[in-house]
């Protein structure tokens, strides 16, 4: 029988609790900046209460369904980063409170506005059916018309295509994402002064969570089959109040195998469900309307890494996209993107997956959580605004469910990568990424990322050597002679501008190419802008990256051959005598006369290293002797013939 831990006392310490959790009726909880573990289940009693302050977390060790129990609440914070006209996806940490084991639904109802700087006491937050939600600094209302799931569908943004209204209802599943719009207005109270974050300083608005919390494996419906347009996709997040390693989920979920105690990575991907993908909106802050057709906004794509799950994987900013109001058809903003450290997915935090199979499901499993606090120094990010470097080559101590030792692995381990941006008539700004590892495939995989917007109007984005998927993220071991094809495609007669945008982390190659097969010329994208006009068009088979300019090289190797044959004209024996060091098989050797006239022709003379041909009864003057090599090699030499 599990033992049971009453707790009525403030905790300033990380805690673990080796069995169950019990807050009795009318006793509460607090953490502040530090952790809990509890190896099994939590059981709120009543109007028991489990406050998580100042970025506390909390981590169970259960490996089956979730068991939490209790009409209590544990209550967290979490920061949107929208205004009342943009979405942010999230995925609740808390469901309803119910007595009963295991996870219930959510719904906005447990949403709260911290009322009082005590820490801990909040109010319900007022659910209306206009349009803007609206913080004060007495109240916080948050508009039901924007609150939306998302199963298996086709995708273009939020609000179309095979979205689910929720509303007011408490219909969303555990582990289910939602989507949320934030508010206008602006609520300077400073609940926590040990944070000393605002309610709302005009485009971040603080939510207080309640409700149980979430444990356990918790599973979401995925499909493959796509629709014409867009790649099939299911909106689902971290639903703890824990962070959780976003590269352990996908990679698990894509059919991998990772070491708990060292985070290696290996396996091949079979019984894959998911794509291995994650694909984060992001919605630009400048598009202040609830229209679709002024929505600018797209998904920005994350892959973990091939090595081991405590290393940073890659991710690709979104391009900022205008949609009409239909919701199809795609064109370029000037609205810029950003990038963001996606490693550690924070508290609240939804995306999208993909589905590997016709139908699925993708689980999110205890052992992904980890103690890591929101920022960029810590890869984990709800949102980001600028670069900050790393302090330390290696881990300080992660607490995680998985018992993974981070202490002996570098933070910033990457796979070697580049990425390339296209940018579109000055406008949008399309990032695609080249990330190489033993192992990856050379064609699909799942350590590739599907396009999600290559129906796009105006796009650039990479496919499998085969042409088969289009891509934005593509994955494969590094070969120097490998290429990698690029597509552009256009609606009308644009300008399209590409270059390397980041190499830091790739010194594979000392050159990156875009090689246009159709004039046959090789431009350097690495130290240098390529840019071209191109009609309306899909221009699919035309340019590919490569790390070698043929061109040249070619070049270079003809001038290393013709160096390498020597030619001399024996006037006083009347022959013409041929040095060839390399042993190149000869197939035809040609002397020409000044006008041009063929005077003398041998053919297949081989691979010795001397050839002569007698030049006996020809006038004075100057010839061109002409080589033709086995190996498609042609040298052209002059000799002067005089007695």
């Amino acid at each position: 029988m599990k033992k049971a831990l009453l707790l009525s006392i403030s905790l300033f310490f990380a805690s673990q609790v080796e069995a169950q959790m019990y807050v009795s009726p009318s006793s509460y909880v607090y953490v502040n900046d530090q952790f809990v573990y509890v190896t099994q289940d939590v059981n709120l009693d009543n109007n028991g209460n489990f406050y998580l302050r100042n970025q506390s977390q909390l981590l169970q060790g259960t490996s089956a369904a979730g068991a939490n129990s209790g009409l209590g609440n544990l209550s967290v914070y979490q920061e949107g980063t929208t205004n009342n006209f943009q979405y942010n996806y999230w995925c609740s940490p808390v469901g309803v409170p119910a007595a009963g084991a295991g996870n219930s639904n959510f719904g906005i109802t447990r949403l709260f506005r911290p009322s009082v700087a005590d820490k801990v006491t909040s109010t319900a937050a007022s659910i209306v059916s206009s349009y803007d939600g609206v913080a004060t600094n007495s109240s916080l209302s948050i508009s039901n018309q924007w609150i939306w799931k998302y199963t298996a569908q086709n995708v273009y943004a939020p609000g179309g295509g095979g979205w689910v209204y929720v509303g007011s209802g408490s219909t969303v599943l555990p582990g289910q994402g939602f989507t949320m719009k934030g508010t206008s207005g602006s609520d300077n109270l400073v609940s926590d002064s040990n944070e000393g974050i605002q309610n709302n300083v005009g485009s971040a608005q603080r939510y207080d969570f309640r409700g149980k919390p979430y444990d356990g494996n918790m599973s979401a419906t995925v499909s493959n089959v796509n629709g014409a347009n867009y790649i099939n996709l299911t909106l689902v997040g971290n639903p703890y109040p824990s962070a959780i390693n976003l590269n352990y989920y996908l990679l698990e979920n894509s059919g991998y195998i990772v070491n708990p105690s060292t985070g290696a990575v290996s396996g091949t991907g079979a019984g894959a469900q998911i794509d291995n993908t994650a694909y984060f909106w992001e919605h630009d802050k400048s598009a202040n309307t609830h229209l679709v057709g002024g929505y600018v906004g797209g998904y920005g794509t994350y892959v973990p890494n091939m090595t081991n799950i405590a290393n940073n994987g890659t991710y690709v900013a979104a391009p900022m996209n205008t949609y009409s109001a239909d919701g199809e058809s795609q064109t370029g903003s000037t609205a810029g993107s950003n990038v963001f450290e996606r490693q550690f997915t924070p508290v609240g935090q939804g995306f999208m997956v993909h589905g590997a199979v016709p139908a699925g499901t993708v689980t999110v499993r205890n052992r992904y959580r980890v103690f890591v606090k929101e920022g960029v120094i810590n890869n984990s990010q709800f949102e980001r605004n600028s670069q900050v470097e790393l302090s330390d080559e290696y881990w300080g101590e992660i607490p995680n469910v998985a018992g993974t030792d981070y202490t002996k692995i570098k933070k910033n381990g990457f796979d070697p990568n580049f990425k390339i941006h296209t940018r579109i008539n000055d406008e949008v700004i399309y990032e695609d990424a080249l990330v190489f590892g033993d192992i990856a495939e050379e064609n699909f995989d799942y350590f590739d990322a599907l396009c999600a917007y290559a129906n796009a109007s105006k796009v650039a984005y990479l496919t499998t050597p085969d042409g088969a998927e289009k891509l934005v993220i593509s994955s494969q071991p590094f070969n120097i002679d490998s290429k990698f094809p690029l597509t552009f495609v256009t609606n009308e007669q644009s300008t399209f501008k590409v270059k390397v945008s980041d190499y830091s982390q790739f010194d594979l190659a000392e050159n990156i190419y875009l090689h246009d097969k159709e004039t046959g010329i090789y431009y350097d994208i690495k130290n240098s802008e390529y840019s071209a006009n191109f009609q309306a068009g899909n221009y699919s088979n035309r340019f590919e990256i490569t790390f070698k300019n043929l061109a040249v090289d070619l070049s270079n190797e003809n001038a290393i051959v013709a160096d390498s044959f020597q030619v001399f004209q024996n006037n006083g024996s009347g022959m013409l005598t041929v040095f060839n060091s390399m042993n190149k098989d000869v197939l035809e050797l040609s002397l020409y006369d000044v006008t041009g006239k063929l005077v003398i022709s041998k053919a297949n003379l081989g691979k010795g290293q001397t050839i002569e041909v007698s030049t006996a009864g020809l006038s004075d003057g100057v010839y061109i002797v002409k080589l033709n090599t086995r190996d498609n090699f042609s040298v052209d030499k002059k000799v002067q013939i005089a007695r």
